[in-house]
């Protein structure tokens, strides 16, 4: 009696946990099958929720943005590349292929920046949280990297010119892409913690970034300041362009410096204090990530391409044509025989200058009528000079 009762006791123990988690999944089921989102299908898991429902309109506006940009990024991307290959095998391409490198990385990460943006649209969950730690970081730090390299290469300094910019941007971007994979090692590999981490701990992983910004932020002043003072010794074409240059760098890394501001701001202290701690948070970086994007396409992106591509278009000079000065041109009247230079007065060959010119001279009206040519080494040139017989006392016949 007491061995069956306590198996069946057992028996309910064990398959206790297993009804409440078929009720509970049947309990789901049916919630998402009789919860009906506006703007999204029937039976659609909450955690995509935001992509499509019309009541909570950021989401779907957020993703129309990034979609935007991401395939405005992707085809300058695209047609850069392509546009350098075509130079390239015409052979007009005057040592351009560093900046064009250079240029493609920061289209990417900009496309990659309105990328994971769906990232933090999408509720967090164990596929998205690494999504969003290691990207986060990687993308901008490829960003601000490119914009160092620029403003180095625009400085003068000899380590970002040609390729070089390109490998002080892959050198720079490679210390992010540590730091974030050793994070990640750290917490999910060794310790086997879940993917959870606080809005602090996520502000601190972006602590190099921030420095890429700010050491960005200083040089692009210094960049701008000496092209100011610059374009008043020199109004070229040249100098304009590189003027221009830097101010919209300037003007992007503050805009960037500004956004970064304020979604750290609101992050850490300002959705804690109005009390939307939980809810605004993804939309604050989801915020942040479209319009830095936007700043980085519209004040580095389009202008740089085009830049670069009217740059090389002035580049590509017409070769020098010498045929008119060997060959006579039928044109121009005087010109039907080949000229020998003794058309000109001041012209004096070799046999000329060892012996007695005797071809009548030029001479300018400002010469006097006496000729060095006109000299006789026969004879005497000599002044005459007065002269005495009385070398002791000189003065007396006076």
């Amino acid at each position: 009696m007491a061995p069956r009762f306590l198996f069946q006791a057992l028996f309910l123990v064990w398959q206790m946990p297993l009804t409440c988690l078929s009720q509970s999944n049947s309990s789901l089921n049916a919630r998402n099958k009789t919860v009906k989102i506006p703007g999204c299908g029937t039976g659609l898991d909450p955690v995509y929720r935001y992509l499509c429902d019309r009541r909570v309109v950021w989401g779907i506006v957020l993703e129309t943005l990034a979609t935007a940009g991401f395939l405005l990024s992707m085809g300058l991307m695209l047609g850069l590349v392509i546009w350098s290959l075509c130079m390239y095998a015409k052979k007009q391409s005057s040592c351009i292929g560093g900046t064009v490198a250079c240029m493609s990385m920061f289209l990417l990460s900009t496309a990659g920046i309105f990328g994971i943006t769906f990232a933090f649209i999408i509720q967090l969950t164990p596929q998205t949280c690494p999504t969003r730690l290691f990207l986060f970081g990687v993308l901008f730090s490829l960003a601000f990297s490119c914009l160092l390299a620029r403003c180095l290469a625009l400085l003068g300094f000899a380590a970002a010119q040609g390729w070089g910019e390109t490998g002080v941007a892959l050198g720079l971007f490679m210390v992010q892409v540590i730091i974030a994979t050793q994070w990640l090692i750290v917490v999910l590999v060794r310790d086997g913690k879940p993917c959870e981490y606080k809005q602090e701990e996520f502000v601190m992983l972006l602590i190099y970034v921030l420095c890429l910004l700010a050491i960005s932020l200083v040089i692009s002043f210094n960049l701008m300041c000496r092209s100011c003072i610059t374009s008043y010794s020199y109004s070229g074409p040249s100098n304009q362009n590189a003027h221009f240059q830097a101010l919209l760098l300037a003007l992007t890394l503050i805009l960037s410096a500004s956004i970064w501001v304020v979604w750290i701001a609101m992050l850490t202290r300002g959705n804690v204090e109005v009390g939307k701690r939980p809810v605004w948070d993804d939309p604050v970086l989801s915020i942040a990530l479209v319009g830095n994007g936007w700043v980085f396409l519209m004040g580095h992106g389009l202008s740089q391409v085009a830049f670069l591509c009217r740059g090389e278009a002035r580049a590509k000079d017409v070769p020098l044509s010498f045929a008119g000065w060997t060959s006579p041109c039928a044109d121009t009247p005087g010109l039907n025989s080949p000229k020998e230079g003794k058309e000109n007065g001041s012209f004096e060959n070799e046999g000329d200058r060892r012996g007695r010119r005797t071809e009548p001279t030029l001479r300018s009206p400002y010469e006097s009528g006496f000729s060095m040519t006109e000299i006789d080494p026969e004879r005497d040139y000599s002044i005459p000079r007065p002269s005495t017989t009385n070398y002791e006392e000189p003065y007396n016949g006076y």
